[in-house]
This record gives structure tokens, C-alpha cells and sequence, in this order.
């Protein structure tokens, strides 16, 4: 029966808890260059369809928040 290859399951655990603090240390970099709005709202708003920006531009009728 075949050993198990502990080192390589170490190392792919190593890996990936590397692979995992540079993504948290890139966010939190980016957090700190960009930071978010005072009121807790997400900086980035999702584009309006066209539908939506004829009717808001036009002033019939307000734009449904999605």
C-alpha cells in the first residue's frame, strides 16, 4: 500500500494559506486607497438600463432602484 505524501499535502496547505494573505493584505490595500462612502453605501452603483435613463432623463417617471 502507498505511503502518503505528507510533505506535498503540507505544502499545498502552505500555499495556499500564502496565496490567501496576499489577497487579504491586496484588499485590504485597495480598502485603504479607496475607501467607502460615509453612509455605509457601496461606492460603486450598478449602471442604469437605457429603459431607466430615458424616463429619468425625460421626467416621467422615476427610475426603480434594482
Amino acid at each position: 500500500m502507498a505511503k502518503t505524501n505528507f510533505q506535498y499535502e503540507k505544502r499545498q496547505k502552505e500555499l495556499e494559506k500564502k496565496k490567501k494573505a496576499e489577497e487579504k493584505a491586496r484588499r485590504k490595500l485597495e480598502a485603504k486607497n479607496n475607501p467607502k462612502p460615509a453612509d455605509g453605501s457601496e461606492g460603486d452603483e450598478p449602471e442604469a438600463d437605457d429603459a431607466d435613463a430615458d424616463a429619468a432623463a425625460d421626467g416621467d417617471a422615476p427610475a426603480q432602484p434594482q
